[in-house]
């Protein structure tokens, strides 16, 4: 199986009484330029479907990788938002299942063709044992809505336009740098498979499903 690739973790300067304030700071407001530039970026997927290079795929690590459970790394952070019908939603709603985390906008072309796929994969698999969230990463609700009444997606999408709070969250397992990115975390909320770019049917996203409901508790 490929192996995944991990995020090294941050590390912090000298300590003074002065300096983790102003360091807080400024970690804090490099955060908030980087949302606020992943917000009106050029999206890679995006802009090679349009223009018919390669749909689907970026970079050279693939599309498509599976990660063996020795090698996952720690749960997903827990996060929270609201969803595209206003309901209050948290992580914890998620625990013991296997998730399906799609990331999209509905300004995406990509995330437009594979709606109805990942809507079948919720049809046939959905239930007590595992649950599909969307992330909407550009939109406001009513935006949202529109696009979940167009293509019949009847699975939950959180708004994190505003607080990124989802992103952030799965930034140290797995950065969101394209969309669509779909996930597929494990019963321990562990990232256990990525697809960057659209799922391009049902198969390979219904048995990365399978495959994670298979693994022992």
């Amino acid at each position: 199986m490929p192996l995944a690739s991990t995020v090294p973790p941050i590390r912090s300067g000298r300590p003074s009484r002065i300096r983790p304030v102003r360091r807080s700071v400024g970690v804090a407001l490099a955060a908030v330029l980087a949302i606020g530039l992943s917000a009106c970026a050029p999206d890679p997927v995006n802009d090679s479907f349009l223009s018919g290079d390669n749909p689907g795929y970026v970079a050279a690590d693939g599309a498509i990788v599976e990660i063996p459970v020795a090698e996952r790394g720690e749960p997903v952070t827990a996060f929270g938002g609201v969803t595209e019908d206003g309901e209050d939603f948290d992580s914890a709603e998620l625990a013991g299942k296997v998730t399906v985390v799609n990331f999209w906008y509905a300004g995406c072309a990509p995330c437009r063709v594979e709606a109805e796929d990942l809507e079948t994969v919720w049809q046939e698999q959905g239930g007590d044992g595992v649950a599909f969230l969307g992330i909407n990463t550009r939109d406001q609700a009513d935006t949202a809505k529109a696009f979940s009444a167009e293509f019949g997606v009847t699975y939950p999408s959180l708004i994190d336009v505003d607080t990124a709070e989802a992103k952030l969250a799965f930034a140290a397992s797995v950065p969101i740098q394209a969309t669509p990115t779909t996930l597929v975390l494990d019963k321990q909320g562990r990232v256990a498979a990525r697809i960057i770019g659209p799922i391009d049917g049902t198969s390979i996203l219904s048995t990365l499903v399978k495959d994670a409901l298979a693994e022992d508790s």
